[in-house]
């Protein structure tokens, strides 16, 4: 079989028709590698963003975990000065007590006079 002028010409066509699916396609791949490249740098500035929020409230929490602590140092010593003065008074209540009976008897004694 010989090759026809006609066979020629088809593969001619297919031949830059090839070359043209490859220039388009070139062409694509490159707007889409310029999409990739854009994203990659937008992702990269909200990590970096994201990086510096995580960092923020990290020492936001340690801070607020430094007050609370100190808070609770403070009520410690609260609690245990008023556990004191409870027992304290808690001691002294029987002396008021005698007390305030001596004071009821020599209210009477006085004013019995």
């Amino acid at each position: 079989m010989e090759p026809t002028d006609v066979t020629i010409e088809i593969l001619k066509d297919i031949r830059d028709e090839v070359r043209q699916t490859r220039t388009d396609l070139s062409s694509r791949i490159d707007a889409t590698n310029g999409r990739i490249d854009s994203t990659n740098a937008r992702l990269e500035v909200l990590r970096e963003d994201l990086s510096e929020r995580i960092d923020g409230l990290s020492r936001r929490v340690v801070e607020s975990e430094i007050r609370t602590a100190t808070a609770l140092t403070d009520l410690t010593g609260a609690v245990n000065q008023m556990t004191g003065v409870l027992r304290a008074s808690h001691d002294l209540r029987p002396r008021v007590e005698r007390c305030e009976q001596d004071i009821a008897e020599l209210k009477k004694r006085v004013g019995d006079r």
